[in-house]
């Protein structure tokens, strides 16, 4: 049986359009783009469609994208960089719910003499917006909010926020590396300074990553080395990955415009009303009027996540307890600690995160295997037994 996958936050499936686009990068149109004859001339050619593609998925000008190697590459650059040109400043802002590549950067940070401001969220986790502009002060260096959780698929008010921290002069940036092919975004309608996007997030390969940066935004490079994107980023090129997230961004497009989006949102709908209904002592965690339209986070009370996911595996169903980036730790989410989640819920929370590719076939599958699962376990907790009958 084919793997049926629901852990599409962590990484997705390169898409066939995006495979066939990249493959003459590897054998045929190898040359560097830096080179002076037209072998690779043309490949800098390729790189620049690319950039052009990625820029109208976001409504930007393409000088103003900047590829890199990944997401996280992209949270460092822009952070630093944001550093690097207020080095009287000492101040950050961010939310207690952000993914490792912000929130490991932020603990570092205050380690090196910045004073950091974690901005709480409520039991929805939805941000206490309140908080965040009261401390705001002439010392902050920088705002960095995620634009959607990766875990529970909460959506934070980001345009608000980008608009009310540039009107004191503060730099904004968000990490937004799970937003593409699911929600629009336009830069130009919104102030935001720097955006973070990851290419194997929306269907292109892993080790590519665009860094938006705003025109007229103060930029000092992270990566430093040869003049490639204009001297932002050092480093020969993914020639390959570039072209192919160039393909995604397109596809990421139709996907906005021809329905699958509403499609997939309903198959996360039906996911979790049957889930909901068949387990007791189950819950979302998050609010569920605001989310991205492909994930969902489930806590089963009084089992671990681990056995879940371990149990679901034999059943051919791939799924996470959380983040990818954490999913070697035993300890529950960060994310789901900060939102007052129970202990004995948090343990047993198992995130899905669907695609356009996935099918009603499918999501049945695990309406009607899951519940088993969870069942069993519970017959083997001590905490099911003497808590919860």
């Amino acid at each position: 049986m084919e793997p049926i996958y629901v852990d599409n936050n962590a990484t997705t499936m390169v898409a066939p359009q995006v495979v066939e686009a990249m493959t003459p990068y590897f054998t045929e149109l190898y040359g560097n783009p830096s080179s002076m004859h037209s072998f690779g001339g043309q490949v800098g050619g390729a790189i620049e469609e690319a950039r052009a593609k990625v820029a109208r998925l976001i409504n930007a000008s393409a000088g103003e994208i900047v590829f890199t190697s990944c997401g996280t590459e992209s949270d460092s650059t822009a952070i630093r960089a944001a550093l690097a040109a207020n080095p009287d400043k000492r101040h950050i802002v961010t939310s207690r719910v952000e993914h490792p590549a912000i929130k490991n950067l932020y603990e570092q940070l205050s380690t090196q003499g910045y004073r950091t401001t974690y901005v709480p969220v409520n039991s929805a986790g939805e941000l206490d917006l309140d908080y965040l502009y009261d401390n705001l002060t002439d010392g902050t260096a920088v705002v960095s909010i995620m634009w959607a959780n990766n875990e529970t698929g909460v959506i934070f008010p980001v345009e608000e926020i980008a608009a009310e921290v540039r009107k004191r002069g503060i730099v904004f940036h968000s990490d937004s590396v799970q937003v593409p092919g699911k929600l629009t975004i336009d830069v130009q309608a919104n102030p935001f300074d720097m955006l973070s996007l990851s290419g194997h997030k929306l269907h292109a390969s892993k080790g590519v990553g665009v860094l938006y940066i705003r025109k007229g935004t103060r930029f000092s490079p992270f990566m430093v080395g040869g003049h490639q994107e204009g001297g932002r980023r050092g480093g020969t090129e993914n020639v390959a990955s570039i072209v192919g997230l160039g393909a995604a961004a397109e596809l990421a497009g139709e996907h906005l415009a021809d329905g699958s989006i509403a499609k997939m949102a309903a198959l996360r709908d039906r996911l979790e009303k049957g889930l909901l209904e068949s387990v007791p002592r189950s819950m979302v965690n998050g609010t569920v009027g605001s989310r991205l339209p492909n994930t969902t986070s489930i806590s089963f009370e009084y089992i671990e996540g681990e056995a879940i996911l371990l149990m679901m595996d034999q059943l051919g169903i791939c799924a996470s307890s959380g983040s990818a980036c954490t999913s070697g730790s035993l300890e529950p989410s960060h994310v789901l600690r900060a939102m007052g989640v129970p202990f004995t819920a948090a343990h047993g929370s198992i995130r899905f995160s669907l695609s356009t590719y996935n099918t009603q076939e499918e999501i049945d599958y695990i309406i009607e295997n899951m519940p088993p699962v969870i069942a069993r376990l519970r017959e083997m907790s001590p905490f099911w037994e003497k808590e919860a009958v």
